[in-house]
């Protein structure tokens, strides 16, 4: 019996997707080697940490994937509401970081529930589709549902106040609903609505400061020294790495700490700095086959569950690198959100593996039967 064990569960490390898992840890080693050229070298400073983290995380990444689907299953919903929890536990016992209330401190590290909620908003919303008879997806019954489960932990979030990951949350929910056969009548709804009420949400749904960067994401030149420096030095930081770049290390940006936050948001000025456009297109290159990946990997199973986890985290992820790059670029409002797997950040590095982790077991237990408890 125990022999049968070892060759099930060696069985399942040869059917894991190691493509996956080699360009996934590809990116991590690549954030090891860009904190280190951000700290000047110093590999106390950011790169030991994130290296032990990425390592760590790995080894989790593989266990997650092992572990049978339907136990992933049968926790969405606990998962979910767990990080709601987490979520009210901000608010009245959050430690506050630069004016932002977003982590929880459990000694020996902060968590940041916001991030765990992520994965979970996904995890609940694929089961609850799966769960779902077909008729009432687009009904009001079946609407209000998935409604319920995004509009949740957006108002805790943006409460923190943490727009990059409410509009994060928002997004890959709303893709999830779109990616469940949604009608189109309803979408076309959501779409006018949505657009009704931006400038509302502008008015009344934003904090002065955040208004003050989309303003100034509109007209960078209105504040060059105060909202506008974060964008105008990006820019600078990009467009002086020419070509090839500048040279591993030689970064003057980045040496006399022009761009604020060059280790974590800004983490993407050191790659074109110092390796130009050719070391910026590779590096996006990467990211493009990750996801590319994980579409395919999504387009082999047969549940709706594992279909619509991978979909979910894969929205998720490719929306961190949009985003986080649109804002560096200047193209997009900044607002706070990390490059996966290469910024600095203990919380975030670990929800990211968890997902691809999660990705994995639902591609290696693709044939499995799922339970379904009809609603």
């Amino acid at each position: 019996m125990i022999a049968l064990r070892r060759r099930g569960a060696l069985s399942k490390l040869y059917d894991i997707n190691w493509l996956l898992v080699s360009l996934v840890m590809l990116v991590g080693f690549i954030g090891v080697a860009m904190i280190y050229a951000a700290t000047d070298g110093v590999w106390s400073r950011g790169a030991q940490q994130h290296f032990i983290r990425l390592s760590v995380a790995g080894i989790m990444m593989i266990v997650i994937a092992l572990i049978d689907l339907k136990v992933w299953y049968k926790l969405a919903y606990f998962a979910y509401f767990g990080a709601l929890l987490l979520l009210l536990g901000v608010e009245f016992f959050g430690v506050s970081v630069n004016g932002s209330q977003r982590w929880l401190d459990a000694g020996v590290m902060r968590l940041q529930p916001s991030e765990v909620m992520k994965l979970a908003v996904v995890m609940a919303l694929a089961r609850y589709y799966h769960d779902i008879a077909v008729w009432r997806i687009s009904r009001p019954s079946g609407l209000l549902g998935a409604l319920l489960i995004i509009i949740a932990p957006m108002v805790l979030i943006i409460r923190q106040p943490d727009l990059g990951t409410t509009l994060l949350v928002a997004a890959t929910g709303f893709g999830l609903v779109f990616l469940s056969g949604v009608n189109w009548r309803v979408i076309s709804g959501a779409f006018v609505a949505s657009l009704i009420s931006v400038p509302l949400f502008f008015r009344f749904g934003l904090q002065e400061y955040q208004r003050s960067r989309i303003l100034t994401f509109l007209d960078p030149s209105r504040d060059p020294t105060g909202a506008s420096y974060h964008i105008t030095q990006s820019k600078i930081a990009l467009g002086s790495g020419g070509v090839s770049g500048k040279g591993f290390m030689n970064g003057t940006q980045r040496q006399l700490e022009y761009v604020p936050e060059n280790r974590t948001d800004f983490i993407f000025t050191v790659i074109g700095e110092e390796f130009g456009l050719i070391g910026s297109l590779i590096t996006m290159g990467i990211y493009l086959l990750v996801i590319g990946l994980c579409i395919w990997l999504s387009v082999q199973c047969k549940h709706i569950f594992s279909r619509l986890l991978i979909m979910g985290l894969t929205i998720t992820f490719t929306l961190y690198i949009f985003i986080n790059l649109g804002m560096v670029m200047g193209l997009v409002p900044v607002v706070g959100v990390p490059l996966p797997l290469i910024s600095y950040g203990g919380t975030v590095i670990m929800t990211v593996m968890t997902g691809f982790g999660l990705i994995l077991s639902a591609h290696l237990h693709r044939k499995n039967d799922l339970p379904k408890s009809y609603l």
